[in-house]
C-alpha cells in the first residue's frame, strides 16, 4: 500500500511535470521593440549606442536609442520608432 506521503508526493511531481512541458513565456507572444518611448530606468536591454548593456540602466525618458518591448503593431500608437527610425535619428 502506497503511504500517503508518497502519494502526496507523486501528485506534486506530476503537477509539476506538467506545468513545465508547456510553459507559457513573454517571448512567445508577438512582441516588437519600440524605440524612443522609455521612461529612465524602464528600458528592456541593452541601447543602441552601446553607453549600457543591460534592463533599467537607461538614464533619460524617451531616448531614441533605448527600446521596450510592446504587443506587435502597437509601437506606433504609442508614438514609438523602429530599429531603423531610431538609428537615422541618432545619426542627426
Amino acid at each position: 500500500m502506497i503511504s500517503r506521503q508518497r502519494l502526496v508526493l507523486a501528485a506534486v511531481g506530476a503537477a509539476v511535470g506538467l506545468s513545465l512541458s508547456q510553459p507559457v513565456l513573454a517571448q512567445d507572444k508577438a512582441k516588437e521593440k519600440c524605440f524612443g518611448i522609455t521612461k529612465a530606468g524602464q528600458n528592456d536591454c541593452a541601447n543602441l549606442s552601446g553607453s549600457h548593456s543591460c534592463a533599467g540602466q537607461s538614464t533619460v525618458d524617451n531616448s531614441p536609442d533605448e527600446w521596450k518591448y510592446v504587443p506587435k503593431g502597437q509601437c506606433k500608437t504609442m508614438k514609438g520608432l523602429t530599429a531603423d527610425e531610431a538609428k537615422a535619428k541618432l545619426k542627426k
